[in-house]
């Protein structure tokens, strides 16, 4: 873990790297290797790239369960991998084939640089929050601080650049010996992993990032959970399933059964919160990721106290919502695809996000998202229902600050 300017100079680099490799110039070396890796191995094997935080669940569980093999296809072992520029450069090249990303990324990925992939599946919903230092009960005293999100491009940036704004704040992006006006939030780039040593050395006041950095966080007494981004946008995706169209294209069948399994992971999760976090966590068979089953268990499986006490510290304000911490739910509602571009036009992005003003909301839902082998799966897999939504594949987005 860093403990000091070396995290935001790590992670300026990472996103240097990505912006370069998303772009149709960066990724074209990229997606030629993909091409080859296609042409060399037609019956290429799941190849499971993915970020040690909750949000690959569904995509380890489904490998630990051996849901892969009882569909009839093999399954690797997932690749750990420590940011998301290592995903999207695994992912372009070929080196894998399945992985759960940002939801803003998708949409920069295959509109900024022409990536021949799409959303599958949601890999989840919620699973994210807004952790403060331990003196801070008010997000107007996070004015003039500086707050770590996990990259520009994801449903944290969004969302709490509208919690700041909601508060009078506004949201800047300056060097970390900037000075700041007293109404101003400093966001920095900063990987999950470094958040907490970053809170604890006051390098940052707060973070907004996914599970299980905020339970961490809480467990270590190192900050405090000010607001759950599923209070914010209820239901809202953050990291989705994403896949080459080549291989939806060209291996149906094969993409049909990788999303199956995916599906009915999620489904077992739901119903086996415990286990699944005992069997992510550092004590688990295959050591998914670097977290005690505690932790996970936190986010996974809380006690009903938890949920009582965020209710009376106000990180919960919608308890009429009904939001669990992290939940599962596979279908990729349209409505949401539209809401997050609409968002991210007027949201603070660093680097070149020209592309964004010429996206058409409702064209991107239909073109960046392929629901054939999801609304299939969740079909045999006993409906919406079974996932505790309505029996309807469309829904009315609930934003609210």
């Amino acid at each position: 873990m860093c403990m000091d300017d070396c995290c935001s100079t790590t992670s300026r680099r990472d996103f240097i790297k990505l912006s370069a490799m998303l772009t149709a110039a960066g990724a074209l070396p990229l997606l030629s290797s993909l091409q080859a890796r296609a042409a060399s191995e037609p019956d290429a094997p799941v190849r499971i790239g993915y970020l040690p935080i909750t949000d690959a669940t569904p995509l380890l569980v489904a490998h630990n369960n051996g849901l892969f093999e009882a569909e009839g296809i093999k399954a690797e072992r997932p690749v750990l991998l420590r940011s998301w520029a290592q995903v999207i450069e695994a992912f372009i090249s070929g080196q894998v084939n399945v992985i759960h990303l940002l939801s803003p990324m998708t949409i920069w990925a295959r509109y900024a640089s022409r990536v021949p992939a799409k959303v599958v599946a949601w890999n989840h919903v919620g699973g994210s929050g807004l952790t403060v230092a331990p003196d801070i009960t008010d997000i107007k005293q996070l004015g003039g601080k500086t707050v770590a999100i996990p990259f520009w491009y994801s449903i944290h940036n969004v969302v709490v650049q509208q919690l700041l704004q909601a508060n009078g704040l506004t949201p800047v992006s300056k060097p970390a010996n900037a000075s700041l006006a007293a109404n101003e939030v400093n966001l920095l780039v900063l990987p999950p992993s470094d958040m907490p040593p970053a809170l604890a050395s006051k390098r940052i006041a707060g973070y907004i990032v996914a599970e299980p950095f905020n339970a961490l966080a809480e467990d270590l007494k190192v900050g405090r959970v000010q607001r759950f981004t599923g209070d914010v946008w209820r239901n809202h995706a953050c990291c989705v399933v994403f896949m080459h169209e080549h291989d939806l294209n060209n291996r149906p069948e094969w993409s049909q059964k990788v999303v199956n399994a995916i599906v009915k992971a999620q489904l077992w999760t739901r119903d086996h919160r415990a286990e699944a976090a005992a069997l992510l966590s550092k004590a688990g068979p295959n050591k998914y990721t670097p977290h005690t089953p505690q932790v996970l268990a936190k986010v996974l499986a809380p006690a009903a106290e938890d949920h009582a006490g965020y209710i009376a510290s106000g990180a919960i304000a919608h308890q009429q919502w009904d939001e669990k911490r992290i939940d599962f739910q596979p279908y990729p509602f349209p409505s949401y695809t539209e809401a997050l571009v609409k968002h991210l036009k007027g949201t603070l992005i660093e680097g070149d996000s020209g592309f964004l003003a010429g996206l058409d909301p409702a064209q991107v839902a239909r073109d960046l998202v392929d629901d054939r082998f999801v609304r299939t799966a969740i079909e045999a897999a006993g409906g919406l229902a079974a996932f505790g939504q309505p029996d309807s594949f469309e829904r009315h987005e609930e934003f609210a600050v």
